[in-house]
């Protein structure tokens, strides 16, 4: 728009002069008909020699002076919008690479979980095996067999020719041939009515009373087996208190109330605080913890649920925070003393124990990196730590030239990854705290540089894991939970969630029946997880 601009200066400044059709002439394109029309241009410009033109501005050297002045202030306000424009265009570019990078986000490339895949399903960063689909051969099979002695035995005999009608009832069988329908009896509730004998001796006068059984203290109570199946659909299958009545009412004609269930579960979260105790112990005492935590509603507040565990043991533990007040609450990390496998967590690095990160999510960030930015070292940094593991756990052992081998590599690639990630160069606004803003690539170099010996802690120590698959599959089940409930309406519905979801996940993973490991429970004999399994 500067165009219009020095044409109404210029009418201004040389009346009497057709400056429109005269600066048209000096430069027909610059600004368009449209342009000239817009401020009072008329016609087709005239044909205006060069000495034609400098008589007209030799007229007045304060003309020509005021002109200048004029047109300096018209270029520098130009240049001033010119640069607001840059900045903006330079803004727009930077957020669209953002929703471009958020909207190429999943779970391959980040910590989002698969079920976030919506529209196109990332490829899996899993190698292929070389096997063919299906069954392998030679695996254990599960077909349904015929049993020895069946329960029930119906004989269909025969008893007349189907031929001739002659009868052959007297006759025995040639052969039998046996089929077999698998299936539910009638499901029904047991109701098992102890009567307790009251009698008076006539001797002495003394009124005897029948000791009353364990579990049949009040004149009407659950028994074990339902309690466990109450807290097993709750607990474990995550099904709401009213789907478990349905439930009740549905398969055994017998409703139970809320009230009934929420008591259930109550007292069994107080039955296992010491077998709580106890896992949370041998927690601590274990050379490798896997640690990690999510975020879960608790009366409709954003709080964590916390697990430390091992391939046999599972902690959790709900806290309002996430970071050392936590920590220090559940008071595993200040006394533990062997190795913490975790994802970087800044809180982790405040005790002191070995570490270890969790490659898992290495491979997601370098891929981002590849997909996002293009960078090679990326590409070749997940191929050298895919490398790592299977050199790891092709062995127990790696010779020393290896291990350093493996360690110039990854500090060559780190050098690579500097130098096309400089630090960019912006100013910290007043008063605000903490480090400067960088990118995701950079900001993940600088981890897998500084913190290298903890990246590579699975390399040194074969008992250490490549990744923290362990605790994330821990904790998957809580999301499944926040799905289907949305929130915890209580901290102590999340209470029993934890205690009662970390005995159920110490039991599976010792090798015990769910159904009969909360039995145990109601019965006042629960499962110690030390114990070896059946």
């Amino acid at each position: 728009m500067i165009f219009p601009k020095i044409a109404s200066i210029l009418k201004d400044i040389l009346p009497g002069v057709d400056i429109f059709n005269w600066l048209s002439h000096l430069d027909p394109c610059a600004g368009g008909a449209e342009n000239l029309l817009a401020v009072g241009g008329t016609g087709k410009p005239p044909e205006f020699s060069e000495q034609e033109i400098r008589a007209i501005l030799k007229q007045d050297p304060d003309v020509i002076a005021e002109l200048i002045i004029r047109l300096f202030a018209i270029i520098a306000e130009q240049h001033a919008e010119n640069e607001v424009l840059k900045n903006q265009n330079e803004e727009l570019k930077k957020q669209n690479k953002e929703l471009n990078d958020r909207l190429n986000t999943n779970s391959k490339n980040s910590n989002k979980p698969p079920s976030s895949d919506v529209f196109n399903k990332p490829k899996s960063n899993r190698k292929k095996s070389g096997k063919p689909k299906g069954g392998q051969k030679g695996h254990q099979g599960y077909t349904l067999n015929q049993v020895e002695n069946p329960d029930r035995i119906i004989r269909h005999r025969i008893k007349e020719c189907k031929d001739c009608g002659h009868s052959l009832e007297s006759l025995d069988a040639d052969e039998i041939e046996k089929h077999q329908v698998f299936d539910l009896p009638p499901v029904k509730i047991v109701v098992t009515e102890h009567q307790l004998e009251h009698k008076l001796c006539p001797h002495c006068g003394c009124e005897n009373e029948a000791a009353c059984p364990e579990g049949a203290e009040q004149p009407t109570q659950y028994g074990p087996e339902l309690k466990s199946l109450a807290v097993y659909l709750r607990q474990y299958q995550l099904l709401p208190y009213h789907r478990i009545r349905e439930f009740f009412a549905d398969l055994f004609g017998h409703p139970i109330s809320t009230g009934t269930l929420v008591n259930t579960n109550r007292d069994c979260y107080n039955i296992l605080e010491p077998v709580e105790e106890e896992i949370k112990s041998q927690i601590t005492n274990s050379a490798v913890v896997h640690f990690d935590e999510t975020g879960i509603r608790v009366e409709v507040n954003n709080t964590w649920l916390h697990v430390a565990s091992t391939s046999l043991l599972t902690y959790y533990f709900a806290h309002p925070n996430r970071g050392q007040k936590a920590t220090e609450e559940i008071d595993i990390l200040p006394h533990f003393e062997g190795t913490a496998v975790h994802d970087n967590w800044s809180t982790y690095f405040k005790y002191i124990c070995d570490h270890a990160l969790c490659n898992a999510h290495h491979l997601r960030e370098l891929t981002a990196c590849e997909e996002r930015d293009e960078q090679h070292w990326a590409t070749d940094m997940k191929a050298l730590l895919l490398e790592i593991k299977d050199a790891v756990e092709s062995g127990d052992y790696l010779p020393p030239e290896k291990i350093q081998q493996f360690e110039n590599r990854y500090s060559k690639l780190i050098e690579q990854g500097l130098e096309l990630n400089t630090p960019i160069e912006t100013k910290q606004k007043p008063g605000k705290r903490g480090r400067k803003k960088q990118t995701k690539t950079k900001n993940l170099l600088d981890r897998l540089d500084e913190r290298d010996q903890y990246v590579l802690t699975f390399m040194h120590d074969c008992n250490v894991p490549f990744d923290n698959n362990q605790a994330e599959r821990d904790l998957r089940m809580t999301k499944v939970q926040q799905k289907i409930s949305g929130t915890f309406r209580s901290w102590n519905g999340a209470k029993y969630f934890a205690r009662i979801r970390g005995y159920v996940s110490t039991a599976r993973k010792n090798g015990y029946s769910l159904l009969e490991a909360l039995k145990t429970v109601f019965e006042g004999d629960p499962i110690i997880p030390n114990q070896k399994p059946p």
